[in-house]
């Protein structure tokens, strides 16, 4: 678990970057990014950006060339917005979050369907023997009641 401190510099971080790239980065090949977390390590000395891109793969790829001819703009301002000795290093990286997500959600929807299939496959079946097919031990109920041993 990440110190309050930490944790403060990261949030921090994802603001000022976010910031950025919505005034300051007019770089054409920058789509529409997403920060979508920032983790710091314990020391500050570095800082993991994770963004999302809206659109197609050849987006993807110029907003990562984009973002990392602007790092060291955004590193700069980092700096001096927290006003820390050190400026932790920025890396960028593709968050695959939601591709997942999606991913997950084909799969749950093809789960779905194949039990609407077999659900209305099994709308009108009976069963093929009893309802109940357990065995049931046998009672007699003649020698039970009257508590008496058969004479020998």
């Amino acid at each position: 678990m990440a110190s309050p401190r930490v944790r403060k510099v990261a949030d921090r971080i994802q603001v000022i970057v976010a910031e950025m790239l919505e005034r300051r980065i007019k770089d054409p090949r920058l789509g529409f990014v997403t920060v979508t977390d920032v983790r710091v390590t314990g020391d500050t000395q570095n800082a993991s950006i994770f963004y999302t891109v809206l659109g197609e793969e050849d987006d993807l790829t110029g907003t990562a060339v984009a973002l990392e001819s602007a790092k060291g703009l955004m590193r700069s301002e980092v700096a001096k917005q927290l006003g820390m000795r050190h400026a932790p290093s920025l890396e960028f990286i593709h968050d695959a979050l939601p591709d997942t997500a999606r991913h997950f959600d084909e799969v749950l929807a093809k789960a779905r369907a194949s039990d609407a299939k077999v659900a209305e496959a099994s709308a009108g079946a009976v069963y093929a023997g009893d309802a109940d097919p357990y065995r049931k031990p046998y009672e007699d109920d003649e020698d039970d009641e009257t508590g008496d041993e058969p004479d020998a």
